[in-house]
């Protein structure tokens, strides 16, 4: 496993690839006539929301992933608010928006890569516990890195 330091690193267990699209239904056609799906749908009850910092209750997005293999690949359409994904949208047109890492406890993980100097731009806290976190990384290569811990079943 890859670490930091002597501990391990929270980017060592990928879990998905986060693609901005305009269109959700025009984007799956697209994918599916290239054999990749089926998408399916993704909900996940969301306590709170920010965006640098400030509450972002009025994000709302369509969400939709499929596997390819062992990876995920999730589709993103911004539909109402400011979000980073709307944000990219605007400033890049449709592409890759972010590489998302698993994480046991996003709090833990999240308050390390702050020490070590990284700046959380948005996140979200999941009702029944889990959250994710994305940082400020897209100087370089132009992608996010998120953190993900998925709320237990």
């Amino acid at each position: 496993m890859e670490k930091i330091g002597k501990e391990k690193s929270p980017f060592s267990t990928f879990d998905h690839m986060g693609v901005v699209v305009r269109d959700m239904d025009k984007a799956i056609e697209y994918y599916q006539s290239l054999g990749i799906g089926p998408f399916e749908p993704v909900t996940t009850a969301v306590a709170e929301k920010k965006l640098r910092g400030k509450p972002a209750d009025d994000v709302k997005f369509e969400l939709r992933v499929a596997r390819i293999g062992q990876i995920r690949l999730e589709l993103i359409q911004p539909v109402e608010g400011e979000s980073l994904h709307k944000e990219f949208l605007e400033n890049k047109g449709e592409g890759i928006n972010h590489l998302c890492f698993s994480v046991d406890d996003i709090d833990k993980e999240a308050a390390k890569l702050v020490k070590k100097g990284f700046k959380v731009i948005a996140s979200r806290k999941f009702v029944n516990g889990g959250g994710n976190v994305y940082f400020d990384t897209g100087k370089v290569g132009g992608v996010l890195l998120e953190l993900l811990q998925q709320p237990p079943e």
